[in-house]
């Protein structure tokens, strides 16, 4: 992703309809900012992109909100503060050795530590750029603030990312196939052999053949050589429909409910216990901690060897102790 391309489009989409003049003197500037900033010469640092955009009349706190999938009162960053940028990356990485973060990003670490100290500010450029190698998900950050399918650089990934989240709605072992199309076994063959799919995940060849359909209709893969190849890497992220999301997480409990049934290989356990509500606050956040942990180790690992469900839950049992009103 060319995220200097990105940070210009989402500059240019803020001014609208004004003159890049107009826009420079409406926030504030004596010299023409906004052409620099548009043609890529220079540009904003997070915070004063994130002010532009509040003064725009966007809700950075309801907007953050979405992307957490946390009511508004729950967020505490403010964006439009050095700090605020600076705490809002350091909770996104999560545990995230800084070296890791700084290597997947290609940016030196001493600017990472000093980005994540709030001792410097990054350009819009490398914040967006952190954003993306801390959570795989910039796309749906900035659907929050923008309509992404209105920036030319990142239209046909959005369109293709929300083709990836009706499959994954409509018919949810699409996503594991996909995972198969990338195991080395799979590579290897000299064609593409019906069933293979099928056997691998122990499904049915007619699901199987249903999600090859559906996954070459939404150009997630495509044939090539006899074969079939991936399209662009992909995180989804499902929770955005709550309904439909709810389902999907239902199936596919569902589907380790059938494997452990079955007495299939896994790690199946469970705890039952009672805690204080500070320290149950603190093991959701060590679930969050590790869920992104787990996904930053996940898109890291190659070769691709085998295909593994996570299912992870946590919940109160019963009603919260408050009385009924």
């Amino acid at each position: 992703m060319d995220y200097a391309n990105v940070a210009s489009e989402l500059v240019r989409a803020l001014r609208g309809r004004r003159s890049q003049t107009a826009f420079s003197k409406w926030l504030g500037y004596r010299s023409n900012v906004a052409s620099a900033w548009e043609a890529g010469r220079a540009f904003p640092t997070a915070s004063d992109f994130f002010s532009v955009l509040e003064r725009s009349g966007r809700k950075l706190a309801v907007a953050l909100s979405v992307f957490y999938r946390l009511p508004p009162d729950a967020v505490a960053h403010d964006l439009t503060t050095a700090r605020g940028v600076a705490a809002f990356l350091d909770d996104l990485r999560g545990r995230t050795a800084l070296v890791d973060l700084a290597r997947s990003a290609g940016r030196s670490r001493f600017a990472v530590a000093r980005w994540l100290k709030g001792e410097a500010e990054p350009r819009l450029p490398d914040f967006l750029c952190l954003v993306e190698s801390a959570s795989l998900r910039l796309l749906d950050f900035l659907a929050c603030f923008v309509d992404p399918a209105a920036l030319p650089s990142l239209s046909a990934a959005w369109h293709n990312l929300e083709n990836a989240r009706r499959a994954a709605f409509e018919m949810p072992w699409s996503h594991a196939v996909l995972r198969v199309i990338e195991l080395a076994e799979y590579q290897k063959l000299r064609r593409h052999r019906p069933g293979f799919i099928a056997d691998r995940l122990q499904i049915s060849q007619a699901e199987e053949e249903r999600c090859l359909e559906l996954l070459l209709e939404t150009g997630q893969l495509r044939r090539e050589d006899q074969r079939l190849r991936l399209g662009s890497a992909l995180t989804v992220d499902t929770r955005g429909d709550r309904k439909r999301s709810q389902r999907l997480k239902a199936f596919w409990t569902g589907v380790a409910l059938e494997r452990l049934q079955s007495d299939a290989d896994g790690t199946f356990s469970y705890n039952v216990f009672s805690v204080s509500r500070e320290d149950f606050s603190k093991i959701q956040e060590l679930f969050r901690a590790y869920f992104r942990e787990l996904r930053r180790i996940v898109a890291a690992s190659e070769p691709a060897e085998c295909i593994v469900l996570s299912n992870v839950h946590l919940l109160e049992l019963g009603n919260s102790g408050k009385p009924k009103t």
